[in-house]
């Protein structure tokens, strides 16, 4: 026996194909009834007609069933494309804003590391500059700033000796002529080495303008060949020699050639 599934004070619902198929098998049920109730010579109508009424109430309800399921399955694919594609185009968008962020990014990187190397450029160029204007300062100022030797000052002895070198030196840059020797040996001649020696018998005393000096030079000749950087005194040792040297070379080529009164 087939076991109930219906729920007691339930009855299923009937869908329009189940109700067409019943209203179908009452026609079929019908047409049956019919014909067992028509006489013999009736049989062939009563045929004709119950062939039609199978035509018009079974093929029908299950043709727009199969239709009714084709538009269903054909809506459902079409909800299902649209949906792939709703997700598709939710998929690309997001792709394509995480291209466009990623993007923004590298940009961002690309113009920071542009920016540090053209500061980094700056500063190596204003170093350089800096450098190269500290070297032309400083060649400008060495080339400003005059060389300065340092020259040991010369000293002389304050004696014969001394007052003769003191005056070749001085003759020397006066372009005079003349030895040690030729000084000495005219010196001692003379005054015997006396800075203060005059002469008060011989004619220039006679006249008024004695000799004086360690090279016996009158006054008058000690003036006009003084030589510049030295004293105007003609009782200065280093002055008397120089005048007295300056003269001799006008007059005799050199005071080396001079041996006797002059």
């Amino acid at each position: 026996m087939t076991k109930n599934i219906t729920t007691p004070g339930h009855s299923p619902k009937l869908t329009k194909a189940h109700k067409l198929s019943i209203a179908g098998v009452a026609t079929l049920g019908a047409a049956a009834l019919a014909f067992s109730l028509v006489p013999g010579n009736s049989q062939t109508t009563t045929t004709e007609a119950l062939s039609t009424a199978q035509v018009a109430y079974s093929e029908q309800p299950i043709k727009d069933v199969k239709a009714r399921i084709t538009d269903q399955l054909a809506g459902a694919d079409l909800k299902a494309q649209a949906v792939a594609a709703k997700k598709k185009a939710a998929d690309d968008a997001a792709a394509a804003a995480t291209k466009k962020a990623a993007d923004a990014a590298a940009a961002k990187k690309a113009a920071a590391e542009a920016a540090a190397k053209k500061t980094a450029a700056e500063a190596a160029a204003k170093k350089k500059a800096e450098e190269a204007r500290a070297k032309v300062q400083a060649a400008s100022r060495s080339a400003q700033r005059p060389t300065i030797q340092t020259v040991a000052v010369k000293t002389y002895a304050n004696n014969l000796d001394g007052w003769i070198r003191e005056s070749l030196d001085i003759m020397a840059k006066h372009g005079i002529p003349g030895s040690y020797n030729g000084l000495h040996r005219n010196i001692m001649r003379e005054s015997s080495g006396n800075p203060n020696a005059i002469n008060d018998w011989d004619i220039n005393a006679i006249n008024g303008i004695p000799s004086k000096g360690l090279l016996q030079v009158i006054p008058p000749t000690f003036n006009a060949y003084h030589v510049a950087g030295t004293s105007w005194n003609i009782y200065d040792p280093v002055a008397n020699i120089t005048a007295a040297a300056n003269y001799a070379a006008d007059k005799y080529g050199s005071m080396d050639n001079v041996n006797s009164a002059y």
